[in-house]
């Protein structure tokens, strides 16, 4: 059968242990040597789109980047129709969407592996790279992660690799932001927790970890002035920082927007592992599409 990787909860938690011990490990065999990827990208990035065509080249593959103008996902042809075609050259589909609708449809009708790049509900790749940061530096299991901000796909894939790791979450967001009975649920059932409040000291009160995430996302840019009133109590600061466990690092998917929802004495400062995060997605993307094709730590 074939394995796709839309949400992070696609796996079990030992299959999360293996991608991650992938991900540790040196670059994989060539798995998919004389074999390509395409990489569908409905929203632009930086960090996904480097790290995944490494990936793929990492692999022994070849990477083809594909912007939404030239397939048209329902507008050409249907989500289906596109994956039905790209079986047919590729070894793997990855897509960045803005519905997750679109990549569940695109995996239902897909031959090869489907990976979620990144859609409105989840961002699976980047929760195994935050995973990654969080075990070369305070751990994992046993583990507690305050996110200050919107409870966002990015949070939400967190949670589910927190509690698939033992890790939790800790959520201070303003009322309507956080996450919600269904969510919770949903991390419990994994054997994880997810608490929320609306007080971000108290989040941050003793937690090895902060992370936060830009107060609006693209395509959310006409909710900016309302996000910044809202989200502002919630910067990341040092004085939050000041409340976490001695040696606790701080974490931002990036792209920060310098000034809002962190200062830049924290993410330049000591405490910040951005970059070492940043730099994590590339064994992330490599790790999880070389599991999807069968390779095994």
């Amino acid at each position: 059968m074939t394995r796709h990787l839309l949400e992070i909860d696609d796996l079990t938690g030992d299959e999360l242990a293996e991608v991650l011990a992938l991900g540790r490990g040196e670059a994989d065999p060539k798995v998919m040597a004389g074999q390509g990827a395409a990489l569908l990208f409905e929203k632009p990035s930086a960090r996904t789109r480097h790290s995944t065509e490494m990936a793929v080249v990492q692999l022994g593959g070849h990477p083809i980047y594909v912007r939404p103008g030239e397939i048209g996902i329902d507008e050409r042809e249907t989500a289906e129709d596109v994956a039905r075609t790209l079986s047919q050259f590729h070894a793997a589909v990855c897509a960045r969407v803005y519905d997750h609708s679109v990549i569940e449809r695109m995996a239902g009708a897909a031959s090869v592996p489907v990976v979620n790049l990144l859609s409105d509900a989840s961002h699976p790749l980047q929760a195994i790279a935050d995973l990654l940061t969080l075990d070369a530096t305070v751990g994992v299991a046993g583990r507690t992660v305050a996110w200050l901000g919107d409870y966002s796909n990015v949070a939400r894939s967190l949670a589910l690799a927190l509690a698939l790791a033992g890790g939790a979450l800790v959520v201070a967001a303003p009322d309507g932001y956080g996450p919600t009975a269904d969510d919770v649920a949903r991390v419990e059932r994994l054997g994880g927790s997810l608490t929320g409040t609306d007080d971000p000291q108290a989040a941050a009160d003793g937690a090895d970890a902060i992370s936060t995430d830009a107060w609006y996302a693209m395509g959310q840019e006409a909710e900016a002035g309302e996000r910044r009133r809202v989200f502002a109590p919630y910067r990341v600061d040092a004085t939050v920082m000041e409340r976490a466990a001695e040696g606790a690092v701080f974490l931002h998917c990036l792209p920060a927007h310098r000034g809002e929802e962190v200062t830049d004495d924290v993410l330049d400062g000591p405490a910040s592992k951005v970059w070492d995060q940043a730099a994590n997605r590339l064994p992330a993307a490599r790790a999880a599409i070389a599991w999807l094709l069968g390779v095994r730590p």
